[in-house]
């Protein structure tokens, strides 16, 4: 009996900046919107936890090879702390292990008790954390009763201010460093002003510099599926994978370049560029086509480091004869 083929979905290619919502695991929030779009290929660029909200960059086929700079790039997130309790797991789905006086404070001392971690320091992982040990996860141990040795690890924490100060109730506002783990951050601000405290709410507002405006919903989405029935243009819910990638200078090569560079080979520059990450730039044919990234090379010249096959702006349909590729789920790694 022949097997049956399965449907591989449609081409799709961009950036969709999902607003997850809470109670919903980044991977589960991927499966959905990859089953929405019929797309092929996928992966998240880090993953939230489940009690979090907020942006979930979502990357679909070529915009894939743009991941691993939205995973090395700076977060923001905006954190509401619960002062004078402390949970297992860290965060408001844990169980509370210990209860101690907040101090009294004045909004002015917890701003300044937030401004001492401004600038580069270690953070001890979580326990309640995806990280591995002897080939575990760390919660599997957690939930098991076991701790385990973790080493600190170094993180930036670039800016953080204080929104509100209420009783019990800290808010702020924090840019950091990939890596970064916003429930051991609650704990170390609240330890160093003499209490304890686990993260009550969490939700990311950028990525890389993509800006919060520019979410959409899982719900927001679906009508925005239902009202533009896939059409020829590039909806404004997906973004090309350069937007991925404003961070390095951009550089236009002369006519005819683009095969070469296309195929693997270094190409004239065509004129001084500015270096970006690394010697990392944006390649762009003479026509404005993304091309993908190259790095400087000898000789004035700009060698292919990840070339960009450019699609149509929308995919026109889906194709058969071909298993369904497999979502990359990416790492977390803020």
């Amino acid at each position: 009996m022949a097997r049956r083929r399965r449907r591989r979905g449609r081409r799709v290619d961009g950036i969709v900046l999902l607003n997850k919502p809470q109670g919903l695991s980044s991977n589960a929030a991927l499966r959905r919107v990859q089953r929405l779009l019929d797309a092929e290929k996928a992966g998240h660029t880090g993953s939230l936890d489940p009690a979090a909200t907020g942006m979930l960059p979502l990357c679909f086929g070529e915009a894939t090879k743009a991941s691993a700079w939205l995973l090395d790039a700076d977060k923001s997130y905006r954190v509401e702390a619960r002062l004078g309790l402390a949970t297992d797991t860290g965060d408001v789905e844990g169980a509370v292990v210990e209860e101690a006086p907040v101090p009294e404070r004045s909004a002015a001392d917890w701003a300044s008790e937030l401004a001492a971690f401004k600038g580069a320091c270690e953070q001890v992982p979580p326990m309640y954390s995806a990280l591995r040990k002897d080939g575990k996860r760390l919660y599997e141990l957690a939930r098991k009763g076991e701790t385990v040795e973790r080493a600190p690890r170094p993180i930036v924490i670039s800016a953080i201010e204080l929104l509100e100060y209420r009783g019990q109730r800290l808010v702020f506002r924090v840019q950091c460093s990939k890596g970064t783990y916003i429930r051991v951050l609650v704990e170390d601000i609240a330890r160093r002003a003499g209490t304890v405290a686990y993260t009550r709410r969490l939700h990311r507002e950028s990525v890389a510099g993509f800006e919060g405006a520019r979410m959409i919903s899982l719900a927001g989405l679906e009508r925005a599926m239902q009202a533009e029935a896939v059409e020829s243009r590039q909806p404004a819910w997906l973004l090309p994978a350069d937007r991925a990638l404003q961070h390095l200078p951009g550089v236009e090569l002369a006519e005819g370049l683009d095969g070469p560079f296309a195929s693997g080979q270094p190409v004239p520059a065509g004129g001084p560029v500015a270096a970006g990450q690394g010697g990392a730039v944006r390649v762009y044919t003479s026509s404005g086509v993304f091309l993908g990234v190259g790095e400087h090379a000898a000789g004035g010249r700009i060698a292919p480091k990840r070339v960009f096959s450019t699609p149509p702006a929308v995919p026109d349909g889906s194709c058969d004869g071909h298993e369904r590729g497999a979502a990359d789920v990416l790492p977390d790694r803020a």
